[in-house]
Order: structure tokens, then C-alpha cells, then sequence
């Protein structure tokens, strides 16, 4: 295994930012980009020095997988420990001094656990994650001293280190009646809701249009919906499984490789696989959980795009996660700020008027068409008609595409995105536009 371009330039900006005086570099990749093996070239580097390694994950299951890639790479795991950070917390005083701690999901750091494990060994720390924000949208200052963010998820398919997608969503998706419960909605309301198809469509239906005979992975609310939603892939003559935490471990890696192979099409389960679970070979998510969380949304929304020759990706949204997240590839701005407090006051309940599918806050009278409504419609909105998807594409991305359409030479290309959408209308060798940002000075060359 060796590292690409991108990922030896974020080794190298991490060393930087040490030698600095940050002491908790956080590095921000997208989903696909190659976190677990910037990690393992790191831990690597620090072994081969006869120093010491803490790895920390938040879930048993993926302790297993980071420890295999890095015994893959050459890291020494008599100097590297991998431990969730539950059970590290409780033995802080049998674990020898790490010279470097590495979070893995990093988004998670501000936990009183995590804390507790940096405040004892007080050494260099560096984190890894696609989403550098709590749950309520602020940033990671309290723990984080600097970000370093790596190339865009864009420059990813562009560079075919992830497929490209096309995503299908509702035009709006009606969350009234969903109450919020930590931050977040609550999962018996959305289960209750989604046993209403008329308000979120017809899940298998749209499967079989947009994706048949194809490997999804079904992001349910609940185990019970995730179990209902297994059984109705069945008895619509499609192969489907459940799996969630509780499963042993022997039965959900039979299921995962029965998925792998081709055995079961879909995957059904609840949360488990997003963070850091890698099943690759996947062609379509299907988003049944409405979630505030933008880390939750991209990861199970991007889950599907690990690159294959030739695959298009399909996320099928049908709780309309899109409008309140954007596209998965979406340019983001991060910041270590926390989020000001006003923003949450900016979280309202949408209604949707049956007759114009206007959509706005809840009110007796559709304020577009002045339809009046009864109590039966606020009681009973599973009366509401059908809910179609369509497919969501991104204006500003059209625009940028016609936009560098009409340039002649890359020297006109204003960033290192339109020097690769340049490369593919002009069907330039791969990593083109790679070394042309470097020589026009928007990138860093390589560096060991």
C-alpha cells in the first residue's frame, strides 16, 4: 500500500503543524478519501522510532478492521495499541505513555472520555474525520488546535478515488409531528412516520426503478423498522438482511460477506454501518432516517460511492435529508468557532398544502394558495398525496461546468476544482490536473 499525492501532502502538513507548536492537528477528508491509511502511515512512522501509538475508535467492532490495515502497512502493534475509548479510559493507569494519539471519527473528541485520555498523557494527538462539527453544527476548537483540510470530494471523483452518484429526494419532506430528543429526531416518531408511504413513497417501488438488481444498503430508524424493511425486500422477491450492534459478531460478518458476494442485495440496519465500517462493494444507499446530523448524513449518504470502473452511485433519499444537509459533495466551509447560539432558533416544523405542496411553517391557511385546513389534515397527514422523488442535482456545479466550458487554456482555471472538471471535458490523463495546480502554485507538490 502507498500513499497518494493528497495523503502524503496532509502526513507531511500534520508534521508541519507539530513542528508549529499545534499540538492537536485535526486532518478533514471526505468519506472514501483514505483516513485509515494516512493513519497507518503515521502510526508506522512513529513505531519505526521505537515510540509508542494510542489508537482510539468509539465502536468494538472497528478495532479488528483499523488493526488489520495497519499490520498490512508495516506498523509495528507491539508499540500500537487499539482500543474504543470506553474501555482505554478505565485503564489509563496500565497503559504506557503514547508519543502519539490518533482519533479515529474524530467529530467525537469533545466527549468527557476522550477528554479524560488527553488530559492524562498530555501527548501530540492528531484526529481524522470528513466532518469536523458537533451534532448542534459547532466546531472542535475546545480540543483541536488547527484543521487541515484535504482535497474536496468533488476533486475525488474527479480523480476517480470515488464514483460518481446521482441522488433522488422528495421535493420536501414533511417532519411535523418528529420530535427532537438529544439534538436529534426522535427514532420511534420516524418509525411511526415512515409506516406511512404515502408521505415518504414507495420504497421498494422506487428501488426496482432507479436501482433493481443492484447492492443497497437500507439506513433504517429503529431495529423493528429495520427488520419490517428486510422482510418486505423479501417478500418482494429481493434478497435482503438485517443487521444492527446486538448482532453476533460470526452472523453479521456471514451477512456482510454474503452481501459482498452477491447472495443478499440488501443490507438493512440501523447506524451501524456509517462511521468507519467499509463495505465497498455497494452501488446504492436508501435513506429512511431523517437526521440533524451532517456527519450522520454524509457518511451513510456516501457510503455507496467507493470507486468502481464504470459505477454510477444512487442515493435514494426519501426523508429528504438533502434539503437540510445539501448534495453529499457539497463544498463546505469548517471552523474550529462554536456554533453561535441564535442558529438553533432556526430549526421550525414544515408543513407541505395538499393542494399547491407549498411548503411553510405550520399554520391553519397554506399562506400561498389560502387553502384552509381541517383537523383532520393536521391530525392525519398520512391523507396526503403520494410522495414523488426526483432527482436532485446542484445549480452552482451546472454553472461552474458551462462556465469552464468556454475556456481555452487551464490558465484560466481559477481553482484547483475547475482545473479538474477542465481535465475531464478535455479527457486529459489522470493526475493532469494534479500537477498543473502544483505548477501554476494552488497545490503543494509531493513531500517525504
Amino acid at each position: 500500500m502507498q500513499l497518494r499525492d493528497y495523503q502524503l501532502d496532509l502526513v507531511s502538513r500534520v508534521h508541519d503543524a507539530w513542528r508549529q507548536g499545534y499540538k492537536r492537528p485535526c486532518i478533514v477528508l471526505p468519506c472514501g478519501g483514505g483516513k485509515s491509511i494516512i493513519t497507518a502511515d503515521m502510526a508506522k512512522r512513529t513505531t519505526d522510532n521505537g515510540k509508542r501509538v494510542l489508537f482510539l475508535v468509539h465502536r468494538q467492532e472497528l478495532c479488528e478492521q483499523i488493526e488489520n490495515t495497519f499490520r498490512a502497512y508495516g506498523t509495528d502493534m507491539q508499540l500500537c495499541t487499539v482500543g474504543m475509548v470506553q474501555t482505554i479510559t478505565r485503564r489509563l493507569k496500565k497503559i504506557e505513555k503514547p508519543a502519539l494519539i490518533i482519533t479515529d471519527e474524530n467529530h467525537h473528541c469533545l466527549a468527557s472520555s476522550y477528554k479524560r485520555i488527553y488530559e492524562y498523557f498530555d501527548s501530540h494527538c492528531v484526529g481524522v474525520t470528513a466532518t469536523p462539527v458537533r451534532l448542534n453544527g459547532g466546531g472542535l476548537g475546545e480540543i483541536n488546535d488547527c484543521l487541515l483540510i484535504g482535497i474536496s470530494a468533488k476533486e475525488l471523483i474527479a480523480r476517480k478515488c470515488l464514483s460518481p452518484y446521482e441522488y433522488y429526494a422528495p421535493p420536501v419532506a414533511d417532519l411535523s409531528g418528529i420530535k427532537s430528543r438529544n439534538g436529534d429526531y426522535a427514532p420511534e416518531d420516524i418509525e411511526t412516520a415512515l409506516a406511512k408511504p404515502h408521505i415518504y413513497g414507495d420504497v421498494i417501488g422506487y428501488y426496482k426503478q432507479l436501482s433493481e438488481g443492484k447492492k443497497a444498503i437500507c439506513y433504517c430508524a429503529t431495529i423493528k423498522h429495520s427488520k419490517e424493511m428486510a422482510e418486505a425486500f423479501r417478500e418482494a422477491g429481493i434478497s435482503a438482511a438485517h443487521i444492527d450492534g446486538t448482532t453476533p459478531k460470526g452472523e453479521r460478518a456471514e451477512m456482510i460477506n454474503a452481501f459482498r458476494s452477491g447472495a443478499i442485495q440488501i443490507l438493512c440496519n440501523v447506524d451501524l454501518i456509517s462511521e468507519g465500517f467499509d463495505v465497498p462493494d455497494c452501488n446504492t444507499s436508501i435513506l429512511l432516517r431523517p437526521t440533524k446530523s451532517l456527519t450522520l448524513y454524509v457518511q451513510q449518504s456516501m457510503r455507496c460511492m467507493r470507486y468502481q470502473e464504470g459505477k454510477t452511485a444512487i442515493i435514494i433519499d426519501h426523508v429528504g435529508n438533502v434539503h437540510r444537509h445539501g448534495l453529499p459533495d457539497r463544498d463546505r466551509e469548517w471552523t474550529l468557532e462554536p456554533k453561535p447560539q441564535r442558529a438553533k432558533k432556526n430549526e421550525v416544523s414544515i408543513r407541505q398544502c395538499p393542494e399547491c405542496f407549498f411548503a411553510h411553517e405550520p399554520a391553519a391557511v397554506c399562506p400561498n394558495c389560502g387553502h384552509i385546513y381541517k383537523v383532520q389534515e393536521q391530525e392525519r397527514p398520512e391523507e396526503k398525496r403520494d410522495t414523488a422523488l426526483m432527482k436532485i442535482t446542484d445549480p452552482a456545479e451546472t454553472a461552474l461546468k458551462e462556465k469552464v466550458m468556454k475556456y481555452i487554456s487551464p490558465n484560466q482555471c481559477k481553482s484547483v476544482h475547475e482545473l479538474y472538471i477542465f481535465a475531464d471535458l478535455k479527457h486529459y490523463k489522470k493526475g493532469w490536473a494534479y500537477h498543473t495546480a502544483v505548477a501554476m502554485g494552488m497545490l503543494r507538490g509531493k513531500r517525504r
